[in-house]
């Protein structure tokens, strides 16, 4: 029963939480000023602008206007986005027909930086632990801490001149599906990875760090120690999963700042994602495009963090019992 409640608590949570991000949304984007349909169609009949208006919804008021969208939303319905252009019957097609292209490229971009970050970050953060206070842990912790500070599309402004055009070992723009080559997809996404990456090993390993020093100091492992385990084993065995726990909520929460950071460096690179089209969509005014597509990362964003909320009592079982209690 009391899971339940706890199941029913968080789905409240979530649900309340998209409501407000979505309708705050709908009232930042119906406060710009101007008419939209002259502004995508300076050149439509004044029947086509009323189509417009009626299709996009802005001849109703902001809450009319959000309820509408939400109920075809949640029916699957993302609405129309519109092309400017001279023409307004050849300047249309769904949301979701845009976003179907631009969603997988961003889903790779943001496993190949987490899954990357992380296997570097561990081994890493679990170095520095084992040799605190050393000089390579001084050294090390002192590039980090340099890199941490570098922001991410000066990382990929770089990286585009240095490998891309100085020395020519890869292309920096564009990208390369699976189907066209794994071996030139790969090469498409080793510096947008590399530019999204740094920053996140840097602040994984250096949070890693600071955990396993302080799970050292626990009485299991100092049993651990006496019964004549190595330290390989007691590290990766005893020491890595309790102390793994902020690690994996600063991964949860660093995916909307990979989203952030996803639309500098999908531009530097020419990768045409999600970043890039919600950019296009607020430049040109795309209402129903934006207000899907900020749910759509919102919706992600939750999911994200309620699956690492789920592992965490598997990781820990402290914290089942602690829930428990």
């Amino acid at each position: 029963m009391q899971k339940l409640i706890r199941i029913t608590q968080r789905f409240s949570q979530v649900a309340l939480v998209l409501f407000l991000v979505t309708f705050l949304v709908t009232v930042l984007v119906r406060l710009l000023p101007g008419d939209i349909a002259t502004t995508l169609f300076p050149f439509a009949t004044e029947e086509e602008k009323v189509e417009i208006r009626e299709g996009l919804g802005t001849n109703m008021n902001i809450v009319s206007y959000y309820f509408r969208w939400l109920g075809n939303f949640l029916q699957g319905d993302l609405g129309i986005y519109y092309n400017p252009g001279e023409s307004y019957s050849e300047a249309s097609m769904t949301v979701w027909a845009m976003l179907s292209l631009t969603i997988p490229r961003t889903l790779l971009i943001m496993a190949y930086t987490l899954g990357f970050s992380l296997l570097c970050s561990i081994p890493l953060g679990m170095l520095l632990a084992y040799k605190v206070d050393t000089r390579i842990d001084k050294v090390i912790s002192n590039i980090l801490f340099g890199l941490s500070s570098i922001p991410n599309f000066a990382v990929g402004l770089g990286l585009a001149y240095i490998i891309g055009v100085k020395f020519e070992l890869l292309n920096p723009i564009g990208y390369v599906t699976w189907a066209e080559g794994p071996v030139e997809h790969i090469k498409s996404m080793i510096m947008p990875v590399l530019s999204l990456s740094l920053g996140l090993i840097a602040t994984f390993a250096r949070l890693l760090r600071a955990d396993i020093i302080s799970t050292l100091k626990e009485d299991f492992v100092t049993m651990a120690s006496s019964k004549g385990l190595s330290n390989r084993w007691i590290l990766w065995r005893h020491v890595f999963r309790p102390s793994s726990l902020s690690l994996l909520t600063a991964a949860a929460l660093n995916m909307g700042s990979l989203i952030g950071g996803a639309v500098i460096i999908e531009s530097i690179f020419a990768l045409n994602g999600v970043g890039m089209f919600l950019v296009t969509s607020i430049a040109l005014r795309q209402y129903l495009a934006i207000q899907s597509t900020v749910a759509l990362i919102a919706i992600s964003y939750i999911a994200f963090n309620l699956i690492v909320d789920a592992f965490m009592p598997k990781i820990d079982p402290r914290i089942r019992s602690h829930r428990g209690a």
